[in-house]
Formats: structure tokens, C-alpha cells, sequence
């Protein structure tokens, strides 16, 4: 069989939008599904991106492009400097490499973007998935908090990105031809995704819930009634009953242990808690600070300095154990200095004052890309206060690998709108 001329220059013209579509659903259906399965559509855009460079087709960047990757780049370097000096080894090169690599992958997005079909239905199955994983833990297998194939917390966290981005793609699912569809699609993928968090008992991840609603309505709750607006604020108030209600859940027992654990560490009577240990955490990490606040202490130096507080009694034994400040801005002030604490609130600020510019874009398509894009470090933000996402590999790769994804989709749009 033989397909005319333009039908075959056609076809394979669409197999690079194709393979990022393919890659882009990947990253997220299946991200929390399987051991690292988010690192498979990453692979895949990191190879394909690394094509486009030795074969120089490098697409022409934006002058916001390249403070999206200035971004990526000054972090890593900051990290890399630390495990440096720090004596760190290959293994402080490992995580911070994946911003580096990170930036491939956008390259080829910004050169072949996919279709938003892969981009929301991969979110909505991740989502799903990552829902239904945690509720037959918790309720079948009858875990304490479930973890998925990864970190309790991290799986707990991600979970909830995965459904709070589903939310931002509402305004994308309105203008479909099949819209009844896709709206309900992403509104189970929301439900799973917070689900997923809330049986995971990972309570970092509800802190910042208030600010993602405030960013929705920021970008879709001034078009909606009166009527609309009270529907879905009783929707969620509702919503948070039900579940604080239902014992099976955990949040209740989960709320109750953290004002336990505050009014224990207040009294003096147990430092060591879960939430007591994070105190002392943050306590001795900013000891630290003010003893090295330019240059940082590094990872192994922190460590050593908080071993010995712990040992002289500055703070409990069982927060002394660990290589974390359990605080990604305390973590990264402790370790790396103001420059890398700079270095971090860049990562993060940068790319959410960019794509916050299209908030209320007249078109719903580049609007919902640009909330889910604002979203990205809003949550990541919110992670941080209580746990240092960036010191595991599936934060790492979801916040680097979800960057370069929408930051390439959003960058085409705005150039053709």
C-alpha cells in the first residue's frame, strides 16, 4: 500500500509530538503506580532531548526560557558546589544532576509539544491510580499509612500534586467536544489524588490546601455565580467533614496526634514525637544558621554539628539522628547558606511568577496550563515546610521532569496566542 506524498510527510511529521505525548503520560500515569515509575516518561524526553542537541536543532528560546533554565541550572550548581567542598563524593552530584538533565527534556517539549490529551489524561490516571493504590492498603491490607511503592510522606505529597492538578485542568476539560467526559475524568483524578494523600496520613501535604484553592479561584472563580461559588465551597467544607468524620480515613487520629504532640513539646514533657522531633530539627538547624549563615555547614558538616547537640542535650536525641532539618528552607539555609537558600526559593519563584502572567489568559487552555504551572511550586512549597522533598529522588524528578513539561507546553502557547 502507498499513501500519497503529503499524507506520509504528515504522518511523520507528528511522530516527535507523539513520542512527547506518549513520554508526557507516562511520567504521570504510572508515577506512583510502580517502583519509580516516574522516571520512565522522564527517560524518554531526557533521550529525546539529548537528540535534539547533538543533532543541533535546538529550538530559538524566549527570554523567559532561559530564566526557566537559569533556574534549574543555578540550583544544581549551588548543590553541586556544596557536595564538593563538602566531600560529599559522586553521590551529592546524583539528585542535583537531574535538573541539569531536566533541561533536554524541555528543549524537546518547547520543539514538540504534545497534544494536552496525554498531558491531563496521564494526570488524571496517575491520580486515580495513585488513590486506588492507598485506599486498598489502608482499608484492605489495613496498613497504619500507605506508601505506595516510595516514602509515605513522598507518596502521600505526590499524590496530592497529582490531584491538585487536576484541578487546574478544568478549564481545559470545559472547551472539549467531549467535556462531560474529561470533566469527570479529572474530577475523579482530584478525588483520588487527595484520597491518596489523606490515607497516606501525610499532613504536610493538607497545610497548603487553602492556598491551591486560592489559586484556583484566582484563575477560575471570578468568572463563576454566586450560586457556583457556594456550591463548590460547600462541596469542599463537606468534603473535609466527611472525611475528618470517617475513622477508617486516619485524619482524624492524624490531627488529634499533631496538637498531641505540640502541647507534649510545649509542656517539656516528650521532645521526641513526630511533630516535637521536627521542632527540635528546625531549632538546632537554625543554631546553625547563625553560627555559618553565608556558607552553610554541608550535608556531612550539618550532620556531625547536629550529632553533637544531641549529644550535649541543645536538642533530643531522636532529632539529632537525622540528615535533615525536615524543612526544605531550613535544610537548604543550614547546608548551602543564603546562596543556596536564594538557589532554592528561585527554583520555585521563578517559574510561578511566569506562568501566574496567563492566570486569567482569555483562553481557558493556556489558563488551566498556567495554573496547573503555578501549582506545581505552590505545592512543592507548601511539601517543603514540613518535610525536604529535594533530598528524594521522586521529588526531585517530578518537580524537574513537571517543570520542563508544562514550562515547554505554556511557552508555545503564549508565543501563539
Amino acid at each position: 500500500m502507498t499513501f500519497p506524498p503529503h499524507a506520509t510527510t504528515r504522518s511523520t511529521s507528528e511522530l516527535p509530538h507523539q513520542l512527547t505525548g506518549v513520554a508526557v503520560f507516562l511520567l504521570t500515569a504510572v508515577s506512583l503506580a510502580i517502583p519509580s515509575g516516574y522516571s520512565i516518561g522522564a527517560v524518554i524526553l531526557l533521550f529525546a532531548g539529548m537528540g535534539l542537541i547533538l543533532t543541533r536543532r535546538v529550538p530559538v528560546l524566549s527570554k523567559q526560557d532561559g530564566w526557566v533554565i537559569a533556574a534549574l541550572v543555578a540550583y544544581a550548581l549551588v548543590c553541586m558546589l556544596e557536595a564538593w567542598w563538602d566531600g560529599q563524593g559522586s553521590r551529592g552530584f546524583d539528585k542535583p544532576s537531574r535538573f541539569i538533565l531536566a533541561i533536554p527534556a524541555l528543549l524537546w517539549v518547547l520543539r514538540y509539544p504534545p497534544k494536552l490529551v496525554y498531558v491531563w489524561g496521564g494526570i488524571a490516571l496517575g491520580a486515580i491510580s495513585a488513590g486506588t493504590w492507598g485506599g486498598w492498603q489502608k482499608l484492605v491490607e489495613g496498613v497504619g499509612r500507605a506508601q505506595g511503592h516510595t516514602h509515605v510522606i513522598q507518596f502521600g505529597n505526590l499524590s496530592m500534586l497529582l490531584g491538585v492538578l487536576c484541578m487546574a485542568g478544568f478549564g481545559w476539560a470545559v472547551v472539549q467536544r467531549h467535556r462531560g467526559v474529561w470533566v469527570a475524568l479529572l474530577l475523579a483524578g482530584a478525588a483520588g489524588g487527595v484520597l491518596g494523600s489523606l490515607f497516606s496520613g501525610s499532613r504536610g501535604g493538607w497545610v497548603g490546601f487553602p492556598i491551591v484553592l486560592l489559586v484556583l479561584y484566582r484563575a477560575y472563580g471570578t468568572q463563576l455565580s454566586t450560586s457556583w461559588k457556594v456550591a463548590a465551597m460547600s462541596a469542599v467544607l463537606v468534603g473535609g467533614l466527611t472525611v475528618y468524620a470517617v475513622p477508617q480515613m486516619g485524619v482524624q487520629a492524624r490531627v488529634h496526634q499533631a496538637f498531641n504532640d505540640v502541647a507534649l513539646y510545649v509542656s517539656g514533657e516528650n521532645r521526641s514525637t513526630s511533630v516535637g522531633s521536627r521542632f527540635e530539627m528546625w531549632r538546632g538547624a537554625t543554631l546553625l544558621i547563625q553560627e555559618k549563615p553565608l556558607m552553610g555547614w554541608g550535608s556531612n558538616g550539618y550532620a556531625d554539628a547536629m550529632a553533637d547537640f544531641g549529644e550535649a542535650g541543645v536538642i533530643s536525641a531522636e532529632a539529632a539522628r537525622y540528615g535533615h532539618a525536615h524543612n526544605e528552607f531550613i535544610d537548604a539555609f543550614a547546608k548551602r547558606g543564603l546562596l543556596g537558600l536564594v538557589a532554592l526559593l528561585a527554583l520555585y519563584l521563578v517559574p510561578m511568577r511566569l506562568f501566574a502572567r496567563h492566570l486569567q489568559a482569555s483562553h481557558l487552555t493556556t489558563r488551566a496550563v498556567a495554573t496547573a504551572g503555578v501549582l506545581l511550586p505552590v505545592t512543592f512549597m507548601d511539601f517543603g515546610l514540613t518535610q525536604v522533598f529535594m533530598e528524594h529522588n521522586s521529588g526531585v524528578m517530578m518537580y524537574a521532569f513537571m517543570l520542563a513539561v508544562l514550562w515547554g507546553i505554556y511557552s508555545q502557547r503564549i508565543k501563539e496566542d
